[in-house]
C-alpha cells in the first residue's frame, strides 16, 4: 500500500515537472467598437494575459470601467501598447494610470516595477501634459517608448506637426526616460523588446494618422522530459532534471555525459499573437514575414464589404480586407474587431435589424474559404485561450 502511494506521489511529481513552464496565455477584449464607447460596445482595448502579467493594447475612453466589469485586475498591467493617437484608442490611458495608482498602497510602491508604454511619437508629450496639467501624481514609475513613423503611414493631412509632438519641459515626477525606436530597414519592423520568454515587434500600417501593429512571439520552449529513459539511466527526479530541462548536460556517476537532446522530446513551438491597429492597408513586406503562421491575428473590420469605399476613405478595413491579410500571413485564427457602432453584438440583434454583425463574419469566411482559417467575431469580454502547439 505504501509502495503504491509512493508511486502515485512520484508520478504526480513527474507529471508536474514535465508540464512545468506550460504558461497559460489568453486574450480578453474589453472594447470592440470604433469611434466612441456605446452602451453595447466599449472603445478599443484588449488585454493579453500571460503568466499572471497583463499587457494592454489600446486604451479607449472607459477602459478602466470595462476592466472593473471583467475578471482582470488593472494592477496587473505591466505594459501598454498604443497603436495610434486617435482618441478612441488613447483617451482612457491617463485615467487608467491614475486609478491604478489610487488602488496602490504606499507601502508596496517600492516593489512596483516601471510600467512600460509603447506608442507613436507624440504619446510621451500627451501623457506628460495630461498628467501635469491635472496635477496627477502616480505611486509607480512609467516610461514611454516612442515609435518613429515613416512619411508613408498616412495621407499628408494626417502627419502631425513636429511642434506638437516635440518634447518640452521636464519629465513628469514619476516618468523615467524612454527610448525612441526607429524602423529597422533590414527587417522592416521595430524591435520593442525581447527577454527570455518573448520577442515583441511592431510594424507599420496605413491610416488617417500613423498607426502600428504588434507581434508578440513567444520563444520556443524545451520539450517534455523522456521520464522512462531517465529511469533507465538511473536518474531520479530532482535538480538534475531541472538542469537537463534548462539545456545543460549532466554527468552520471558512471562518467557518462547525458545531453539534453537525448532525453528531451521535440521543442514546443512558441505561440504568436498579432494585433493590428486601425488601417486600410499593411505597409512593406516585413509584416507578412513577421506575422507568418500567427496563432491569432486581430484585425479591424469597421464596415462591411458593401461599404468598402467609405471604409478606405476613412482609413479602415472590411472583412474581406482583413481576410486577405490573414490569408497572406497563413494565420490560424482571424479575429474581427473594431466594429462600427451600427453593428450590435450578436445577442442584441433583433429581427429586422439591417446591420447584422454576423454578416461581417460570413463575408470574411467567404473570402477565406478553403484555407482552414477560423474566423471569430470579437465581443466585449470575450476571452480566447491560446493553446500550445505540438508541432509547427
Amino acid at each position: 500500500m505504501l509502495a503504491t502511494l509512493w508511486q502515485i506521489v512520484v508520478n504526480s511529481f513527474l507529471q508536474f515537472f514535465c508540464n512545468s513552464g506550460r504558461m497559460t496565455m489568453d486574450l480578453t477584449f474589453l472594447g470592440t467598437g470604433s469611434a466612441y464607447p456605446s452602451p453595447h460596445r466599449g472603445a478599443s482595448a484588449l488585454v493579453l494575459r500571460t503568466d499572471g502579467e497583463c499587457w494592454l493594447f489600446d486604451c479607449g475612453e472607459g477602459t478602466q470601467t470595462q476592466l472593473m466589469k471583467s475578471q482582470l485586475r488593472a494592477g496587473r498591467i505591466t505594459k501598454v501598447f498604443i497603436s495610434h493617437l486617435h482618441g478612441d484608442h488613447l483617451f482612457g490611458l491617463p485615467g487608467l494610470l491614475c486609478t491604478v495608482s489610487l488602488n496602490t498602497s504606499s507601502e508596496s510602491q517600492q516593489d512596483l516595477n516601471c510600467v512600460e508604454i509603447y506608442g507613436p511619437r507624440g504619446l510621451r508629450h500627451f501623457l506628460r501634459v495630461t498628467l501635469g496639467i491635472t496635477g496627477s501624481q502616480l505611486l509607480f514609475p512609467y516610461a514611454v517608448h516612442e515609435l518613429e513613423p515613416t512619411p508613408d503611414q498616412s495621407p499628408e493631412e494626417g502627419k502631425l506637426n513636429p511642434e506638437m509632438t516635440a518634447e518640452r519641459g521636464p519629465l513628469h515626477p514619476q516618468e523615467q526616460p524612454g527610448r525612441t525606436i526607429s524602423l529597422d530597414v533590414s527587417s522592416d519592423t521595430y524591435l520593442l523588446f525581447e527577454d527570455q520568454k518573448f520577442v515583441v515587434k511592431a510594424f507599420r500600417l496605413f491610416h488617417r494618422i500613423p498607426s502600428f501593429g504588434f507581434c508578440i512571439q513567444e520563444r520556443d520552449r524545451p520539450g517534455r522530459l523522456k521520464t522512462e529513459l531517465l529511469k533507465e539511466l538511473g536518474l531520479k527526479p530532482g535538480p538534475l532534471y531541472g538542469r537537463l530541462k534548462a539545456g545543460e548536460s549532466v554527468t552520471l556517476e558512471s562518467g557518462r555525459v547525458v545531453q539534453p537532446s537525448e532525453v528531451l522530446e521535440e521543442a514546443i513551438p512558441g505561440r504568436k499573437v498579432c494585433i493590428l491597429g486601425d488601417c486600410s492597408s499593411v505597409l512593406g513586406e516585413g509584416p507578412q514575414r513577421l506575422c507568418s503562421g500567427a496563432d491569432i491575428l486581430v484585425h479591424e473590420a469597421t464596415l462591411g464589404n458593401e461599404h468598402r469605399e467609405k471604409a478606405v476613405d476613412h482609413g479602415h478595413s472590411t472583412p474581406e480586407m482583413a481576410a486577405a491579410v490573414a490569408r497572406a500571413c497563413c494565420a490560424r485564427r482571424l479575429v474581427l474587431n473594431h466594429f462600427s457602432q451600427r453593428y450590435k453584438p450578436s445577442a442584441m440583434v433583433k429581427e429586422g435589424d439591417e446591420d447584422h454583425v454576423s454578416e461581417l463574419k460570413r463575408q470574411a469566411e467567404e473570402a477565406l474559404q478553403g484555407t482552414g482559417v477560423e474566423v471569430i467575431l470579437a465581443e466585449d469580454f470575450l476571452t480566447l485561450q491560446i493553446s500550445l502547439r505540438r508541432s509547427r
